[in-house]
């Protein structure tokens, strides 16, 4: 309410200032959230429209946006499909719930995933999150093996969820609070086959037998950019064939076209895990839902029984929303239609040389650049050793992370990416922290290259006047809140 009591409307909404945007979420959601999001130079304006690669203020700036929603805006900005088809739903008063009633949406896109991928990926369950994805087949996996075997094992670097499950398998947490985990997690070095034997092995009862239920990884990590080899995977699925461990990749981020291929793990043959997870633009910008696919062996023998067939929703009851999977069809059909790994391709062939030709022309700066398709990690270095003693005297846990220095020197690039270029970035807070290069796949091969430009002329300042400026922006912004 209003300081009279009045309930705010959505015309309201349309009409309010920044500050007194501020003023709400101090008052109501989060304070330390503005703090947070100001002092790095963001969260100032508030934006009016935006359309495929572009965003638009009300104070009229156009900033193109290069993070390509953190993998949920691959269609762009409100793809006028996407926009069409929830049009639609509506005045045509779809039903959006009632598990009673089938739905011909969420039929219609459980047929089109098993079409889409490999192999017996037949089975889907469509909950809303990405997190909520992992622990759907964590829990699946779970009750595969009827709960006779009690271990999970997760790479040391990944990131599922900050759910208690799915946080609870992320090997490179974010989380400086400890929050309670599920039960028989352990850990193994990713893309490292070896290791996976023995945290295998690790697990075995006195009788040699396998207490692994389920393996968890991420084909390509795209908080690290780092990639899992084939030979890799391919001994991973050997490994789990034998051992009768429930093989999930989580592909939340990496589906639907953005590392080049439908989903990552597509690229190699053959190759088929026994879940998969997606979410982030499974839902085309506008849509909160995700998906685990199971192949039809594992699924039925968890659920296929009228005592189980209900256990799969239990973790929701809203899941499956008739708008949410009429847009998730959409979603898929436009990235099959357009082609959208073609795209990613496309984006790579101008963004991979580009990023290599800045790497080579600031060595001092860019310690090293990863990446595939259009998701690209820039991985910074340089400054003044200055930035070591106030690393050492940083305010509380800030002193203690090893990577502070790294962020500050990335957060002032992506401070002047955006404030003097009009272009919008962000970074990782796993791994090495790198900034990343994530267009939508809907980005021309001219608004990559107006990307790697301003990239070029941020760089050609020199990180001593970059630090200057992100400093003196983040004083300023402290002071005027």
């Amino acid at each position: 309410m209003t300081s009279d009591g009045r309930l705010l409307t959505v015309d309201d909404c349309e009409e309010m200032s920044v500050r007194q945007v501020h003023d709400l979420y101090r008052a109501h959601i989060n304070k330390s959230q503005v703090a947070l999001m100001t002092s790095f130079g963001f969260g100032r304006e508030l934006v009016d429209h935006a359309e495929g690669s572009w965003i638009h203020t009300r104070d009229g700036r156009r900033i193109l946006d290069f993070t390509g929603g953190v993998g949920v805006l691959s269609h762009g900005h409100n793809h006028p499909r996407i926009l069409a088809a929830r049009q639609r739903f509506q005045e045509q008063r779809r039903m959006e719930v009632h598990k009673t009633y089938f739905s011909p949406y969420v039929a219609a896109l459980g047929h089109n995933l098993a079409q889409l991928l490999p192999g017996d990926l037949n089975m889907s369950f469509l909950p809303n999150s990405g997190a909520e994805a992992v622990e759907g087949a964590v829990k699946l996996a779970y009750k595969y093996h009827r709960g006779r075997r009690q271990q999970i094992l997760h790479a040391d670097i990944s990131f599922h969820g900050k759910l208690l499950g799915s946080g609870s398998l992320t090997g490179s947490a974010q989380n400086s609070f400890a929050f309670p985990g599920i039960p028989g997690v352990s850990s193994f070095r990713y893309g490292d086959l070896d290791s996976v034997r023995a945290a295998v092995d690790a697990t075995r009862d006195a009788k040699g037998g396998c207490d692994t239920y389920a393996i968890l990884i991420e084909p390509f990590s795209a908080s690290t950019m780092t990639e899992c080899s084939e030979e890799f995977l391919r001994g991973l699925r050997e490994l789990c064939t034998a051992e009768d461990i429930v093989l999930i990749f989580d592909e939340i981020y990496t589906g639907w076209g953005k590392t080049g291929t439908l989903f990552h793990f597509m690229r190699y043959p053959g190759l088929v895990p026994d879940v998969v997870t997606t979410s982030k633009s499974f839902g085309g910008g506008k849509s909160s839902i995700s998906a685990f696919v199971a192949r039809e062996p594992v699924f039925r023998a968890a659920y296929d029984s009228l005592g189980d067939a209900m256990l799969q929703s239990t973790s929701t009851t809203y899941y499956g929303f008739g708008e949410e999977t009429a847009t998730a069809i959409e979603a898929v059909n436009i990235a099959v239609e357009d082609d959208y790994p073609g795209r990613a391709r496309a984006i790579e062939r101008v963004l991979a040389p580009g990023l290599a030709r800045l790497r080579k022309q600031y060595p001092d700066v860019i310690a090293d650049v990863r990446g595939a398709g259009a998701l690209y990690g820039i991985f910074l270095d340089g400054g003044p050793r200055l930035l070591d003693l106030a690393a050492k005297l940083a305010p509380g846990g800030l002193a203690r992370d090893p990577l502070l220095r790294t962020k500050v020197i990335t957060c002032a690039v992506v401070n002047a990416m955006y404030h003097d270029h009009d272009v919008y970035m962000y970074y990782t807070l796993n791994g090495r922290s790198p900034l990343v290069a994530a267009p939508s796949l809907v980005a021309s091969a001219e608004e990559v290259e107006i990307f790697l430009d301003a990239l070029d002329k941020t760089l050609a300042k020199g990180m001593n006047r970059l630090l200057g400026a992100f400093f003196k922006d983040k004083a300023v912004s402290r002071w005027a809140a």
